[in-house]
C-alpha cells in the first residue's frame, strides 16, 4: 500500500485539501502556554474521521480476543472501578510538518499541536488482569467508532499497543473535571502517558487482545517513519522533547512578528518529553549562538509539562529567540529539523522573531 499522505510540495502554499484540515482541526495559541492545564478549548485538537454520535445509556466498551473472559462494560461499571486523575501532555506526531521543506501534505502543524489536560478514570491493566489474556498475548488492538477512507483502505480508525504497555494506560471519561467534549473522545478514550497522540484512540469501543501483531493500516502504513523514496521503517511511538516558548511582547496580524519595548522580560514556557522527564531547558535570544540554563518550574506530574524560566534584558534590534529541551535519558532538541516522507517526529527547536523598539 502506497504510504498516504505520500505527496510533499516545495516553496508552494497550503493546499484546499490542507485548508480543510486545518479548519476541522485546530492548535494550542502559544500565549495559553501560561496555562499549567489547557483549557478543554485551547487543547490541540485532530480527528481523523468524523466526530460520532454516540449514545452513553447504550454504549459498551467490549474487550475480547485471546482472552479467557471476555468482558461487556457499561459506562456505569467503568466509573464504579477504581478512579485515577493525572495531568497527561498530548502532542500530535505530525506537530512541527509545516516547516519542512518540502513540505509533506497532510494537517499543516507549525509546532502548537499539543496540550496538557487532567484526564480521569480507570486504568485499564486491571480490567485486563481480570479478562485473563492468554500466555502468548502481545498486543491489545483499540477500535474506535469513527469510521472513514484513508489511504484508499476503508476502515475505523484502529490502533494497537504492547501489551506490556497497555497497563499504565487509562480509560479516560472525563476531562478537567468534567464529560469528555464530543470532539475529544465522548463517551470514552485512551490515554497513554508519554507516547503521541494518535495512540490515544477516542471514542475507544473494543478492545481485542492479540497473538499476532497487529496489521491495520493506522499501524501498519500510517504512523511509521518513511524514507524518501517511500520505504517503511520504524513505528511512531514515544514523543520525543520539545519545549515550547510563552511569544513576548505583541504580534503583527499577519506575520505573528513579536514586538516589544526594550528592557527585563522574563521569557517562560513548557518542555515535555515521553522517554523521560525534562531535566534542561537552554534558552537561546541571538539565533543559537549562546545558549543559558532556564530555571525549571517544579513538575506537574510524571507525564506532564515542565514549566521553565528565564530573565532577559532585552536590547534594541532583532532578535530569534528558541529554547532546547533535553530530557533524563540524555535525549536533546536538534537545532534543525531531519526531514522524513510523513513529517513526522519533527522535534527541532523553535524559532521566534522578535524586534525590540529603539533599534
Amino acid at each position: 500500500m502506497d504510504p498516504a499522505p505520500a505527496g510533499t510540495v516545495a516553496g508552494e502554499g497550503i493546499t484546499h485539501e490542507e485548508l480543510r484540515l486545518a479548519a476541522r482541526n485546530h492548535a494550542l495559541p502559544l500565549e495559553a502556554l501560561r496555562h499549567p492545564i489547557t483549557p478543554a478549548g485551547l487543547h490541540y485538537l485532530l480527528i481523523h474521521f468524523d466526530i460520532p454520535d454516540v449514545d452513553p445509556g447504550s454504549f459498551r466498551l467490549e474487550i475480547g480476543g485471546a482472552v479467557a473472559r471476555p468482558m461487556s462494560l457499561s459506562l456505569d461499571d467503568l466509573r464504579s472501578r477504581e478512579r485515577v486523575t493525572e495531568p497527561i501532555t498530548f502532542e500530535c506526531a505530525g506537530n512541527g510538518r509545516a516547516l519542512l521543506d518540502p513540505r509533506p501534505i497532510s494537517q499543516p502543524w507549525l509546532t502548537e499541536a499539543v496540550g496538557t489536560a487532567q484526564w480521569a478514570g480507570t486504568h485499564l491493566g486491571p480490567l485486563l488482569d481480570e479478562a485473563e489474556p492468554s500466555r502468548d498475548a502481545i498486543e491489545v488492538q483499540l477500535t474506535a467508532l469513527d469510521r472513514g477512507v484513508e489511504g484508499g483502505v476503508p476502515q475505523a480508525y484502529e490502533r494497537s499497543l504492547p501489551i506490556a504497555e497497555a497497563g499504565a494506560a487509562l480509560l479516560a471519561d472525563e476531562m478537567n473535571g468534567g464529560p469528555l467534549p464530543p470532539q475529544h473522545g465522548f463517551p470514552l478514550r485512551l490515554v497513554v502517558p508519554g507516547w503521541y497522540g494518535m495512540t490515544n484512540v477516542k471514542w475507544l469501543t473494543r478492545i481485542t487482545v492479540l497473538e499476532e501483531p497487529f496489521t491495520g493500516y493506522q499501524n501498519a502504513v500510517g504512523y511509521r517513519m518513511y524514507a524518501p523514496d517511500g520505504t517503511p521503517g520504524e513505528p511512531i511511538t514515544r514523543m520525543l522533547p520539545r519545549s515550547l516558548m510563552v511569544p513576548p511582547g505583541v504580534p503583527e496580524f499577519m506575520t505573528r512578528e513579536r514586538q516589544m519595548e526594550p528592557g527585563p522580560v522574563t521569557l517562560t514556557g513548557r518542555a515535555w518529553s515521553g522517554r523521560g522527564p525534562i531535566e534542561r531547558v537552554e534558552v537561546t535570544t541571538d539565533g543559537g549562538d549562546t545558549f543559558a540554563d532556564a530555571t525549571l518550574d517544579p513538575p506537574l506530574g510524571p507525564h506532564a509539562w515542565r514549566g521553565w524560566r528565564l530573565a532577559w534584558d532585552a536590547p534594541p534590534g532583532e532578535h530569534e529567540l528558541a529554547s532546547r529541551a533535553t530530557d533524563a535519558a540524555g535525549n536533546a532538541q536538534p537545532l534543525d529539523p531531519a526531514w522524513n516522507l510523513k513529517g513526522y517526529s519533527n522535534n527541532a527547536v523553535e524559532r521566534i522573531r522578535v524586534v525590540v523598539a529603539g533599534a
